[in-house]
């Protein structure tokens, strides 16, 4: 284990490394076995390719290197997916940025704003700002290790052994106060659901979202699909240009 044991001693080249470094090393370590495995799933596709091909009436050895070149194209997908996950926990990529394009390019066709790195002054501040038709949401972004299983046992949230109730009570009290503060200035009464966009870890839940303890988890790719699928539909197109130009002058904008 990294933390290391008395009756086991040190390795020197793993001591002082970081999780991610660790996950880094592992990594790289593997990439001869992974790429033996690509070749014996590819020649199972080739197998397989020319033993269809006379049922189907194609070329033999077309459809075997077709099937095979698919086969192992499949596997090198698959593998950079489960390493591409990780890149905001390994700080390669900001989960801010990716969120939010994913929220623009989802959201922004359907009547939505979507603002970045919003504050109310003094108090606490998110990654993004969602205000629609349906309603107004505020976005967070969380990395956690790939093996981080994040669930809820009655209402309660769990990041693996811990409680998930400081994170729930942060975001809920961000859109507490973004709520109170837009309803105060536009006259429009308000509610804000908070939704933290959770990069990397094993969220479990069908779909990938859950809910419990007021705060919707899911992953990037979910978060807009779950804003649009559960608004109310209570806004005008009138009323969302109102709120974002509010919320525009009023909310601190995050360097």
């Amino acid at each position: 284990m990294p933390n290391g044991s008395i009756y086991v001693p040190q390795d020197e080249k793993f001591t002082g490394a970081s999780p991610q470094n660790l996950y880094e090393t592992f990594w790289f370590a593997g990439r001869k076995n992974r790429i033996r495995v690509r070749a014996a799933i590819a020649v199972a596709g080739f197998i397989a390719g020319t033993l269809l091909a006379p049922r189907l009436g194609l070329n033999v050895i077309t459809a075997g290197l077709g099937l095979g070149v698919l086969a192992g194209g499949t596997h090198l997908f698959i593998c950079w997916r489960l390493h591409e996950r990780t890149a905001v926990w390994r700080g390669k990529r900001r989960g801010e940025v990716r969120t939010g394009r994913l929220l623009r390019f989802r959201l922004g066709r359907h009547g939505y704003r979507v603002m970045d790195g919003r504050a109310v002054p003094g108090e606490a501040s998110i990654d993004h700002l969602v205000i629609g038709p349906g309603g107004i949401w505020i976005v967070d972004n969380e990395a956690w290790s790939p093996d981080t299983l994040i669930a809820r046992y009655g209402e309660r949230l769990f990041f693996d052994e811990k409680f998930g109730t400081s994170v729930a009570k942060g975001l809920i009290s961000a859109a507490g106060s973004m709520a109170a503060l837009l309803s105060k200035e536009t006259g429009i009464e308000v509610s804000i659901a908070p939704v933290l966009a959770v990069h990397g870890g094993k969220i479990k839940a069908r779909g990938g979202v859950l809910h419990g303890e007021g705060l919707t988890v899911a992953y990037p790719r979910k978060v807009a699909g779950w804003i649009r699928s559960h608004g109310s539909g209570k806004f005008t197109e009138e009323q969302i240009e109102l709120l974002a130009r509010t919320a525009a002058r009023i909310l601190r904008r995050m360097v």
